[in-house]
């Protein structure tokens, strides 16, 4: 059937013109053309054979085996070319290097080292204290311009206890393992149930570190790169870190300085502050389960404030239920689900 007769016919049976059009690959305007020439037919020849200057067979074979020799083959075509000429040999353009590795399929990735993953990372959930943990490492200024001290912290991601702590005077991995290691011991955790968190730093991921996860049966949880809400536990406890009213705006005098400065933020942060997000109870409350008789307590307080001035009370009281799992980097599955229970 003619191009024009078949638009006309989808236009017949209710489709747009524009695009009746672009699905035979053509603009209106050209359709418009077609029809008041009086012409049926598809005006379009295309190219009536292959260009004299067109690469060849072997040519274009060439292109392949550069690209994928073990030489090039995780650079880009933009690099390739101009390492070529410098070597004083020209293989083929820019473009024609692209346009080949595209049409193999190859441009993506060439080499044998895997394709970096940006996927997110796995969900991990704890409904109890020592199964989910999040670690990370911030500067302390020092006395000395552009040095730093370097503050290590394990965080419970369901009880926000500070599970672990110590200054250094760098990163190191081998200070991350002792100190893993020292808060496994001193919280009796069992290790083999354990899922430790961190980002993608240097230190999180040297090989001291794994090693001893790996003696001790803890899983290894990573975030993306340069994705930093993939750890936000240990983020936020930064930030309530340098926003206390008693951090210093000079720098700390020196090593010993810091660490008492941190000690005492940490008897605080664990044994007086009560978070947010678990009821505003203290964070070592609820990982000796203490949270459970107070929260019941306060609970029993409202309750009969409300049975002795019930005109004051518009609906139920406050929310005092203790709360519930806690989920690391949740699925978009978990925070529908999440919505849904909110919603109810």
């Amino acid at each position: 059937m003619r191009a024009v007769e078949l638009i006309q016919e989808a236009v017949h049976s209710g489709a747009p013109r524009v695009a009746a059009a672009r699905m035979l690959g053509i603009s209106l305007r050209t359709l418009q053309r077609w029809e008041s020439s009086g012409c049926r037919e598809d005006q379009r020849r295309g190219p009536q054979g292959v260009p004299q200057n067109a690469l060849s067979e072997a040519e274009r074979a060439l292109v392949v085996s550069v690209a994928s020799s073990p030489m090039f083959r995780d650079l880009p075509a933009c690099q390739i070319v101009p390492i070529l000429a410098d070597a004083g040999v020209y293989v083929a353009s820019e473009r024609s290097f692209y346009r080949i590795l595209e049409q193999q399929r190859l441009l993506a990735h060439r080499g044998k080292a895997r394709v970096a993953s940006h996927s997110r990372p796995a969900e991990h959930t704890a409904d109890g204290p020592n199964q989910v943990w999040s670690w990370d490492i911030t500067y302390l200024r020092s006395p000395i311009r552009g040095s730093f001290y370097y503050l290590y912290m394990v965080v419970d991601v369901w009880s926000r206890k500070i599970v672990g702590w110590n200054v250094h005077e760098c990163e190191s991995p081998e200070f991350a393992a002792e100190l893993i290691l020292e808060a496994v011991n001193q919280e009796e955790a069992d290790a083999e149930r354990l899922v430790l968190h961190a980002d993608n730093g240097g230190p999180m991921k040297g090989a001291t570190l794994l090693a001893t996860l790996t003696a001790l049966g803890i899983v290894a949880s990573f975030s993306r790169p340069r994705v930093s809400d993939d750890n936000p536990y240990s983020e936020a406890l930064f930030r309530t870190v340098k926003y206390r009213p008693e951090y210093p705006s000079s720098p700390f005098g020196s090593l010993e300085e810091a660490r008492g400065w941190v000690a005492a933020f940490v008897g605080w942060y664990n044994d007086e502050h009560r978070h947010s997000a678990i009821r505003f109870v203290t964070p070592a409350q609820r990982h000796n389960g203490e949270h459970l008789l107070v929260l019941s307590g306060r609970k029993e307080v409202y309750k009969e404030a409300r049975n002795n001035r019930p005109d004051r009370w518009s609906g139920q009281v406050r929310n005092w239920e203790p709360v519930g799992e806690v989920v690391l980097n949740p699925s978009r599955h978990s925070l529908k689900a999440h919505e849904a229970k909110l919603l109810a």
